[in-house]
């Protein structure tokens, strides 16, 4: 890959914020796209976002180009990173479709649980005739938050991130690519691994669903990871990651258990995942959710959760704790995440064996 490669950041929350300042101050030329102008306006009159970053680059990250126009955004760039929650990754695709160019790399940060192929099947729905190349990573590199509107946080990075494409042979290509700005990344092997590798599905929305009422009498004046997770809380932790870890089995793969995704991402280690939650330092400082309303239920839940649970119930696995956890969140949202979610149909692959599934993600040839 050249030095004069053009990356666009897809979403200015929480987490685009803390990447688009980031490149920016790696001296990269970056567009900062958000489909709601007022979001960003501060941000497009100032020219750039302050970072704070504690043990990296910090300073004012002066952007390209700030835009609600997706052309505007898409055009020229290298490099797109979606870093908005999965729930908005379909009507991302839809409003790329028209402007997408061949080779383009789109990479989500994450793709939370079949977030790549959601992303193929809208782009092809929506009559897209380009050929990007789509992929995604299996969790977000950065523990960070937005301190006002063009003021951003890191708190720690993470320092090993698997990722891959869809398919799986385009893996080096992108990482080639992501490396020109995070060495971080690593092969994660195809979609299915890098989406039963993900470990949001296991924290957010149990952590959050199992406190909720402190969350809401509160408004979440605690610390989620280190507050929240109590023994009790850890141990129903452990069963859903089981599942999780036991669907994965079922298509032909070994997902990394929770505690060896703290010892990969963080360095963090214990006897059992209370322990290693606790003793991961860039857990500490980070606040609960206000509200229940909150991505790591309404994302988390029919994005993540809802997958598992349909590939574990397709090809035989009980997953009786995550079902019980989709459940909850059902009941306390008043919605149907079953009917809102990443459901097998939606995604058409409901019809395909193990070993067509296996064909379609490491080739992307179907039967």
């Amino acid at each position: 890959m050249n030095d004069h490669m053009k990356y666009t950041v897809i979403g200015a929350g929480n987490g685009g914020k803390a990447m688009a300042a980031h490149m920016a101050l790696m001296g990269k030329e970056v567009t900062l796209y958000n489909r709601t102008f007022a979001n960003i306006e501060v941000i497009a009159e100032r020219g750039g976002i302050d970072l704070e970053n504690p043990d990296g680059l910090y300073g004012f990250g002066r952007l390209a180009k700030v835009t609600d126009n997706m052309q505007v955004a898409l055009d020229g760039a290298d490099l797109i990173m979606v870093v908005v929650p999965s729930s908005a990754h379909r009507d991302i695709a839809q409003a790329m479709a028209p402007y997408l160019q061949d080779g383009q790399i789109v990479l989500l940060h994450p793709g939370r649980t079949c977030g790549a192929i959601e992303f193929e099947q809208t782009l092809r729905q929506a009559g897209c005739t380009a050929k990007p190349i789509i992929a995604e990573a299996e969790t977000f590199i950065y523990a960070s938050r937005s301190e006002g509107p063009s003021h951003a946080r890191i708190f720690r990075i993470k320092e090993s991130v698997p990722l891959a494409a869809l398919p799986a042979t385009q893996n080096q290509k992108v990482l080639e690519a992501v490396h020109t700005v995070y060495p971080q990344y690593i092969s994660g092997g195809n979609v299915l691994k890098t989406g039963l590798n993900n470990m949001g599905a296991v924290f957010h929305p149990t952590i959050a669903l199992l406190n909720a009422g402190w969350i809401e009498t509160t408004h979440g004046d605690f610390q989620f990871y280190i507050d929240g997770v109590s023994p009790s809380v850890a141990k129903l932790l452990e069963t859903v990651d089981r599942e999780r870890c036991t669907v994965a089995s079922a298509l032909g793969l070994r997902a990394r258990t929770g505690l060896e995704w703290l010892a990969l991402a963080y360095d963090a280690r214990g006897a059992d995942l209370y322990e290693a939650i606790h003793n991961q330092t860039g857990y500490y400082g980070i606040k609960a959710p206000a509200t229940l309303q909150h991505r790591y239920i309404f994302e988390e839940v029919p994005m993540s959760l809802v997958p598992i649970a349909a590939l574990g119930q397709r090809y035989g696995v009980s997953v009786r704790g995550i079902d019980a956890i989709i459940r909850l969140a059902c009941i306390i949202h008043n919605t149907d995440y079953w009917r809102k979610g990443r459901t097998l149909d939606k995604l058409g692959i409901a019809d395909l064996s193990v070993g067509e599934l296996t064909k379609y993600v490491e080739t992307g040839e179907r039967d």
